[in-house]
């Protein structure tokens, strides 16, 4: 395969093109305010988002870099850690009936919204009914609950449909967070939110669309996993203004282009590279062949995973920030299987010869998506498939119509870059007939076992067994063609550190910390 060595840009505008995928590119904001960080107590931390919160109402918050903002303002019920690893929130412990169908939550208490008010089980039940009857980003991810109740102050019991193994980790992101019922429905709630969390939003040096001030309560319960008395986190769409605000002294941590790692860390700075963040594949998702008739043949899809030198990819196209995979879990979680990665060696001559068998011995053309996040990586793609015979043309397909024509079934094979996250939430979102990377509602009568056991398993030890065995089945039957993660290297200014290890891609400020404060 012959692969293009990339403009010097374009590895930025790969990594920039993730907005939406946590923590894969964040970088410092602008401000007047010292951002320096010698005393933990009066520490500013400043971060920039690329793009402007959709809404900060619960039922309409959005994951990836925006979390930010809404993760310090609201309360979540459980907690994801640095490791990935779910720990106590609101909620201070949890419990499942034996057949996973009814999972009952004790709160803490002492809570109080930002408003006084006290937080309790009737509010977290308004909140979670809200979100699962609204129309929004977390409606879909709390399908599997048929009601909610409230029999004490404290205690919150959550009946499901069927069982369901990634709704604890959904209670630790956008679905799980907390509302003041008083105002959550206002339309106010959008600019104006009310939450219980760490810090609020400071109205008065905030600018909707360009910069959010966030104020941290000293009455917050888990006060000192935020030793930022101040964070500033500002919208800014240029990588370059970006790393020039870093350099300058105006900001105090960010991600930076790999070859700027040097520079920053010979003027000072600490850096930190994390390996994988994200995951770039090839989503094979017609795999009945009833838009794209080649996909329904097992041997073409193995075929295609053979187009592709990921190691070559990896050094050209990320200039070694990244590792080549072939599965698309989380490496850092339980579901990933180190040997799958060598399920498919690369090799074009193996790859035209099971495109023979299957009946295509002079390939076959398809219509791919051409989206904000594929640009970059389009033409390594169109020549490595070209290679085995598979012609591609690319369609323009508008950031604002990415989702729904993804979801439209009109293209049998697209090229995605995703955020990468917890392996539960991992197996729903590609493996799930409902999966919103399962775009054509796949099923096999193998896998809805596995998954079946997967979400009764509610010892997360227990379940990787099972979660290994899922991710077996994707790797095998090829549904995806996984090709490489991407990485993000960080630099901090003195006083601060990024704690972050890949383990969890959940942007929240508990992944930064005072250089002199050891937290996990």
């Amino acid at each position: 395969m012959r692969i293009r060595h990339p403009h010097s840009r374009s590895h930025t505008r790969a990594l920039a093109a993730l907005g939406v995928a946590a923590l894969v590119f964040t970088s410092s904001a602008c401000g007047s305010e010292s951002t320096g960080a010698s005393s933990s107590s009066e520490a500013t931390l400043a971060l920039s988002i690329f793009g402007t919160p959709n809404s900060l109402a619960p039922t309409q918050l959005l994951e990836g870099q925006q979390t930010y903002v809404w993760d310090s303002i609201y309360d979540t019920l459980l907690i994801q850690d640095n490791k990935g690893e779910l720990r106590p929130g609101a909620a201070k412990s949890w419990r499942y009936s034996g057949d996973a169908r009814t999972l009952t939550l004790t709160l803490r208490t002492g809570m109080k919204f930002s408003t006084g008010t006290p937080v309790d089980a009737a509010a977290v039940r308004t909140t979670l009914e809200r979100i699962r009857t609204t129309p929004g980003p977390s409606q879909g991810v709390l399908a599997s609950v048929a009601s909610v109740e409230a029999p004490g102050a404290t205690t919150v019991v959550i009946k499901l449909k069927q069982p369901d193994g990634s709704l604890l980790t959904s209670l630790s992101t956008a679905a799980g967070v907390i509302g003041d019922p008083k105002t959550m429905n206002s339309k106010s709630a959008a600019l104006n939110p009310v939450g219980s969390g760490p810090y609020t939003l400071d109205k008065g040096a905030t600018v909707n669309g360009s910069v959010y001030v966030l104020k941290r309560r000293d009455d917050y319960w888990n006060k000192k996993a935020y030793p930022f008395r101040t964070v500033k986190v500002r919208v800014i769409s240029d990588q370059t203004a970006m790393a020039n605000a870093l350099k300058a002294g105006e900001t105090n941590a960010g991600t930076v282009d790999v070859a700027q790692v040097s520079t920053f860390k010979s003027t000072g700075f600490e850096t930190k590279h994390v390996q994988a963040t994200a995951v770039a594949t090839l989503v094979l998702g017609d795999r009945s062949g009833d838009v794209l008739k080649p996909l329904g043949d097992l041997r073409v899809r193995k075929a295609i995973n053979m187009a592709f030198d990921r190691a070559k990819m990896v050094k050209r196209l990320l200039r070694g920030s990244g590792r080549p995979t072939g599965q698309i879990f989380n490496p850092k979680g339980p579901g990933h299987a180190p040997a799958l990665d060598q399920t498919y060696a690369y090799d074009p001559a193996a790859a035209k010869r099971l495109l023979a068998e299957a009946g295509y011995p002079n390939g076959f053309s398809v219509t791919m998506p051409s989206l904000v996040v594929s640009k970059p990586f389009e033409p390594t793609f169109t020549q490595a498939l070209a290679d085995i015979g598979i012609k591609v043309t690319w369609q323009p397909v508008p950031a604002q119509q990415s989702v729904s024509a993804l979801a439209s079934k009109k293209y049998p094979m697209f090229l995605i870059v995703d955020g990468l996250n917890t392996t539960p939430i991992e197996a729903r979102n590609f493996y799930s007939p409902t999966g919103y990377r399962n775009v054509f509602n796949s099923t096999d009568p193998e896998l809805a076992k596995l998954l079946d056991r997967a979400n009764r398993e509610v010892d997360p030890a227990k379940a990787a067994d099972s979660y290994q065995a899922i991710n077996k089945f994707g790797v095998e039957n090829a549904w995806y063609g996984p090709v490489f993660y991407i990485g993000s290297d960080w630099a901090t200014k003195k006083g601060i550190t990024y704690l972050g290890d890949g383990s969890s891609t959940m942007a929240t400020i508990r992944q930064f910390g005072a250089a002199d404060q050891a937290r996990g």
